[in-house]
């Protein structure tokens, strides 16, 4: 059979039988491989890193450090707005006093986790700057076999 490029191959495409006298049990399987996790993989992460992290880009993003979309994947329409006006606001304060937008130097703490069922998780994180600590509060939600930020408050 010849294709359409000119390239001649057989007509006839056999899968290869084993040789006589081989069992099935020599033969080895191997399981397919995939470079998509399994859904369970993914839902089994822990909420608790990403508190953690969440908290800490806030806290740049409202510095004026980081921008809203590095995050934007991980929180709901809602929380995106809000803290779109914050960091607006935070943006004027400092252009008022002529202050610069730099990276804060903070220390996060412990994500302190309650879990009110397999799909929603609440959890506090203090973040400790220099001059004072925060509190961050948030709730995450299983939202496509991951977790997203419904709800966030900085205190």
């Amino acid at each position: 059979m010849q294709s359409s490029i000119g390239i001649e191959r057989d007509a006839d495409v056999g899968v290869a039988e084993p040789a006589d006298g081989a069992d099935d049990a020599d033969q080895v399987t191997t399981p397919a491989l995939s470079l998509v996790p399994t859904t369970e993989a993914v839902l089994d992460r822990d909420p608790g890193l990403l508190c953690a992290n969440l908290a800490l880009c806030v806290v740049e993003i409202i510095a004026g450090a980081r921008s809203l979309d590095h995050i934007a994947r991980w929180i709901s329409d809602a929380v995106f707005v809000q803290l779109m006006r914050r960091t607006v606001i935070a943006g004027r304060a400092r252009r008022a006093t002529g202050a610069r937008a730099m990276r804060p130097r903070v220390r996060i703490g412990v994500p302190h986790l309650c879990t009110l069922d397999e799909a929603t998780v609440e959890a506090v994180v203090v973040v400790h700057e220099r001059a004072r600590s925060r509190a961050i509060a948030m709730r995450l939600e299983r939202h496509r076999s991951r977790w997203r930020a419904t709800a966030i408050t900085v205190l």
